[in-house]
């Protein structure tokens, strides 16, 4: 394939990563492309661990048998050892030490832009600080990068200055310098879950507090295609009757949004965008928690199919449900594109 392409591989937790491996493996085997090969690869949270380890040599096939307890006979991840079942330290937080916000700067130096900061980005401001540890996710990509960073340099880690709201692409021109390990760690920092990443003086969180998938940081880039793979996104949802279940889709449908006007401002640059996300049959597996260790591989065997059909068979944006598309009035002209703007997973 000539043209030049990136990817996006958005938050999602514990589960959102297993999926994510089907996706990829759909991505190499229905579209017959290689995630090592993409120009840019922009990972927030879950996404990011995922990016570095396809930028330091691991194969899609690697990352999927690793994930399914599988021998892994060569390679970057031969001789790991991982417990995917207790490194992210268990499916629900630690209670927190002090019910004090993490940031009071945050709001304070931002209180004329209030409104225009993204509500979850305030929301990491107020929470108490997580008492989690991500040392275990450090200790991963420290056994395949020990320094400096990826040995892809197109590698991107999306994290949030605790203290500004401020956006940080890791690995960009104008991001501040820091090792893979430790821009991971920051991107993958859940507020209010685990403590906040330090990275040359400042602190930071999960990269999700600003956007879930990040695709408009492409916007720029002159790339000829971008695919994002996107846990938190869906196109399509099914209807739990569960309150906690209700209230994720109702949560996935906002990310939704905000991931078509990221897409929109990269469309409009000329650039062919395509998104999956679990549909209702993911969304069955994925269950209410994010953070499940117990459902892991059968979100990554349900994601196998589904998103091998979503790429053979991909959906254009003005097929998506009205309640998503006709909210979107940033969209305008690029809904209306034939190129395929969208897919349900």
């Amino acid at each position: 394939m000539s043209e030049r392409w990136g990817l996006v591989l958005g938050g999602g937790g514990v589960l959102g990563g297993a999926w994510m491996v089907g996706a990829l493996t759909a991505l190499q085997e229905v579209v017959g492309l290689d995630p090592r090969d993409a120009e840019l690869i922009v990972g927030t949270s879950a996404g990011s661990v995922t990016a570095a380890l396809l930028g330091a040599g691991v194969t899609v096939d690697e990352l999927r048998s690793h994930q399914l307890g599988e021998p892994v006979g060569s390679g970057p991840l031969a001789a790991l050892d991982w417990d995917y079942d207790t490194a992210t330290g268990g499916s629900t937080p630690r209670p927190p030490q002090r019910l004090v916000p993490s940031s009071v700067g945050l709001v304070t130096q931002n209180m004329s832009r209030l409104r225009r900061l993204p509500p979850t980005a305030v929301l990491a401001a107020l929470m108490p600080e997580g008492r989690g540890s991500l040392g275990s996710v450090g200790r991963l990509v420290e056994s395949l990068v020990p320094s400096g960073w990826s040995p892809h340099p197109g590698v991107r880690a999306v994290a949030m200055d605790l203290d500004s709201g401020k956006r940080v692409a890791f690995g960009a021109p104008d991001a501040p310098d820091a090792d893979l390990a430790d821009a991971v760690m920051a991107s993958c920092a859940i507020p209010g879950w685990y403590a906040p990443v330090s990275i040359g003086g400042a602190r930071y969180v999960d990269g999700g507090a600003c956007s879930s998938t990040n695709v408009d940081l492409l916007a720029a880039a002159g790339l000829d295609a971008v695919y994002v793979l996107a846990p938190m996104v869906s196109f399509a949802i099914d209807h739990p009757t569960h309150w906690r279940a209700r209230a994720e889709r109702r949560w996935r449908e906002r990310v939704t949004r905000r991931c078509l006007r990221e897409v929109a401002k990269v469309h409009a640059r000329g650039t062919e965008v395509t998104v999956v996300g679990p549909g209702p049959e993911d969304l069955e597996a994925i269950g209410s928690n994010l953070m499940a260790v117990d459902r892991r591989h059968l979100v990554l065997q349900t994601s196998l199919t589904t998103s091998g059909r979503a790429f053979a068979d991909p959906e254009h944006l003005d097929r998506l449900p009205s309640p998503i598309r006709e909210s979107e009035q940033h969209l305008g002209p690029a809904a209306a594109s034939p190129a395929p703007l969208g897919e349900a997973g």
